[in-house]
């Protein structure tokens, strides 16, 4: 129990017998519940934690049949807490990247009754730049911007970090199976709690690297993948929460916007087209393209506006 709260820690893991036990081993007093799920790994990650782990009472071992990822790994961890009624759900990866004493930091907002859902940001810890490969932070840094317009959480970044920790209101609300189940997942998370209206907070955390973790993610690939993942994202939240569920101009904006700079483009292609073949330059042509991209920018920039607005809290 920490302060008077059951935790249960979901540990996704594939074939991480290398690092699974600096994870089990050190974690905290006050946890629980230790939830390692089991992404179908073809190693030997199961039998090393049945064997070696110090602490076998608090650990629950979940296995897939199946490689599905990590975001269904987590899935399944949150959703074996939530019938299991603890009080906060924390996701701490199998590969030892995720230091237990920040633990307590994500924990006091929810306790508190602050927010909903704490989230590490490892973007903002003192000498950060330093200590993440610059690939990553610079990934990271993309994907984080694209969130933010995604999911309507202006304040938060990080958005790939995957310490976090979640009330048992948001775990009773949010339909698991249906999340992302790859890489993407806290992505979508974050999309589905601006839905339905939940308050989430960035908590700085400690970055580490080089602990013995292996990593098979290629930057290049995943960005283009999530990317894609948050445009049908942001569509998807403007007609959940801006036209089903409460009405509100914002998407209008939105919408004018796109159309003004999409038919900006077009009005760029002719003006190249007849500028190259006559020599004139159109000029009602470019008056109407700055017309219509200033004023796209301008109403989508308002738009933007508003959904921090509205989110605020």
């Amino acid at each position: 129990m920490y302060k008077e709260k059951s935790i249960a820690v979901v540990v996704p893991a594939y074939n991480e017998e290398q690092q699974i036990l600096k994870v089990t081993n050190t974690m905290p007093n006050f946890v629980d519940a230790i939830i390692v799920v089991d992404d179908c790994s073809n190693d030997k990650t199961v039998e090393v934690v049945n064997n070696s782990a110090l602490d076998k009472t608090r650990i629950t071992i979940l296995t897939h049949e199946k490689n599905q990822g990590v975001g269904a790994a987590i899935a399944t961890g949150y959703k074996y807490a939530r019938d299991n009624n603890f009080d906060i759900a924390v996701v701490m990866a199998g590969d030892a990247q995720m230091n237990p004493d920040d633990l307590p930091r994500l924990l006091d907002p929810i306790v508190e009754g602050r927010v909903d859902y704490a989230k590490g940001n490892r973007l903002i810890y003192n000498n950060a730049y330093n200590i993440i490969p610059k690939v990553r932070f610079f990934g990271n840094a993309v994907l984080s911007f694209l969130t933010k317009i995604a999911s309507g959480y202006w304040h938060v970044a990080d958005s790939q970090a995957g310490y976090t920790a979640i009330n048992s209101t948001a775990l009773h609300v949010v339909a698991w199976d249906k999340m992302y189940k790859r890489y993407g997942q806290p992505n979508d998370l974050l999309v589905k709690l601006n839905v339905h209206s939940f308050r989430v907070v960035d908590v700085p955390i400690e970055p580490l690297y080089d602990v013995g973790e292996k990593s098979d993610i290629k930057i290049c690939k995943v960005i283009f993948t999530i990317s894609w993942l948050l445009v049908k994202l942001f569509f998807w939240r403007l007609k959940e929460k801006y036209i089903i569920r409460d009405f509100h101009p914002l998407v209008l904006f939105y919408f004018i916007g796109m159309a003004l700079l999409f038919f900006s483009i077009i009005l760029a292609i002719r003006l190249v087209i007849v500028w190259s073949s006559t020599g004139i330059f159109p000029d009602v042509t470019g008056l109407g393209l700055l017309f219509s991209w200033v004023s796209g920018l301008q109403s989508i920039f308002f738009a933007m506006w508003f959904d921090s607005e509205y989110d605020k809290r």
